[in-house]
């Protein structure tokens, strides 16, 4: 299918995970990709794997999106790439959990910086090209926690939080330009990550969520591939919570 043939897709956190099934659906549906981590050796795993299903859709680009400076210069060598962004996808996220009598400057600085900044960054570094590009989409991945908050994730909870209001900001902002811009807020999602936790977590976690499951990470690029697409031309400022029901 060819969906987004010629779009031009710009994801972040793509070497993996979320990530990286969100870059690959864009991808199969004919998209030009840019794959953006900050590992070099995981986004450029990350086109490759993209590359071998459909050949010539995916580049990589490692890049810190923390880094303001950085994150521009990227941004130039991006658009010069591809020539042009239609689609923006931020989903690059950390987290350094801890309780706040043991969390430090350190740990609340990185996920911020990551999380909230590095979306700011992103959007300062292509804003002008969707700007230009005629309908363009924005869509940020918050986090249910930053709709419900968790022990232990202060400072996590606050970034995703802070992601949502950047989102509604930045689509009153751009809609006279055509740009829409929205969240989304995943719930517990099978990854990597998850599937290295012990049987008995992952039950605790399902046993949270009222669908008795955890999402996967197909399901979270189908939703993001909706709110990139013409048909969801007249959305935006929302947040979606994508969630097995937790959030109800």
């Amino acid at each position: 299918m060819d969906r987004f043939k010629d779009k031009r897709v710009v994801v972040t956190g793509a070497g993996r995970g979320i990530g990286q099934a969100v870059a690959e659906a864009f991808a199969a549906q004919g998209a030009k990709v840019a794959v953006l981590s900050r590992n070099e050796q995981s986004c450029g795993q990350a086109a490759s794997a993209i590359n071998k299903n459909y050949a010539g859709t995916a580049a990589p680009f490692a890049v810190d999106v923390a880094d303001h400076d950085a994150m521009v210069e990227a941004g130039k060598e991006i658009v010069s790439h591809l020539g042009g962004v239609d689609i923006l996808v931020n989903n690059a996220g950390i987290t350094r959990d801890g309780l706040l009598l043991r969390m430090t400057g350190e740990d609340w600085d990185a996920v911020m910086d990551t999380n909230l900044k590095g979306a700011f960054n992103a959007v300062k570094s292509f804003q002008r090209p969707l700007m230009k590009a005629g309908e363009a989409r924005i869509i940020n991945v918050s986090s249910v926690i930053g709709l419900i908050g968790n022990a232990g994730q202060a400072n996590y909870a606050a970034s995703k939080a802070g992601l949502i209001g950047f989102t509604k900001s930045v689509a009153r902002e751009l809609a006279s330009r055509k740009v829409t811009c929205n969240a989304i807020a995943p719930g517990f999602i099978r990854t990597d990550m998850t599937d290295a936790l012990s049987e008995e977590v992952q039950e605790e976690i399902i046993k949270k969520v009222p669908l008795s499951d955890m999402g996967n990470t197909g399901e979270i690029a189908s939703l993001v591939l909706y709110l990139a697409s013409p048909e969801a031309r007249y959305l935006t400022g929302q947040v979606i919570a994508i969630d097995g029901g937790l959030t109800i």
